[in-house]
């Protein structure tokens, strides 16, 4: 395989693996360029490597940015726009993680609280409820703190929680 077809099968391959996790396609097959690349690209040069409109480009990027994992970069004398991702794996999956917990978890723990709080009436179909949604309060919350905890970590919290679990 030549590196062409490697860069193609990997950006195509983190384009479909993003689906599964709810992320666009197009979203990841941006930061997929991007992070494979050595330096900064314009819109236009990953339109024409993606085959993807400006308006899908453009749309993406901000997303990206929004996520603090792309950012951009403003040359002198050039009236382009470059962007470049974070190309650390540990601190792009830290980034990922507080990002998805600030826009998923946190909310979902919102919820889980306020109807865990439904007054106890006597039925069987309420004492359930509130046992149910107090118990994936709790696992969610715990999950979170987790996931903050780690988060907070230094930029090898991964690998060094990897060597801890597997010695």
């Amino acid at each position: 395989m030549n590196y062409s077809e490697a860069k193609n099968k990997f950006i195509n391959a983190w384009g479909s693996l993003a689906t599964q996790w709810g992320i666009n396609r197009t979203m990841a097959q941006i930061h997929a360029l991007l992070f494979i690349t050595p330096g900064p690209l314009s819109v236009e040069e990953m339109m024409e490597e993606l085959q993807i409109s400006r308006g899908n480009t453009s749309m993406n990027l901000r997303q990206l940015m929004d996520w603090g994992i792309v950012f951009k970069e403003i040359r002198s004398g050039d009236r382009k726009e470059y962007f470049y991702t974070e190309k650390d794996v540990h601190e792009l999956a830290r980034i990922i993680m507080a990002e998805r917990s600030r826009r998923e978890i946190q909310p979902t723990i919102r919820i889980l609280s306020e109807v865990s709080e439904l007054k106890e009436d006597g039925t069987a179909e309420t004492r359930e409820f509130i046992k149910q949604t107090k118990a994936m309060f709790e696992l969610t919350s715990t999950a979170d703190s987790m996931i903050n905890r780690m988060v907070k970590q230094n930029k090898n919290w991964l690998t060094n929680a990897v060597i801890k679990l597997f010695t």
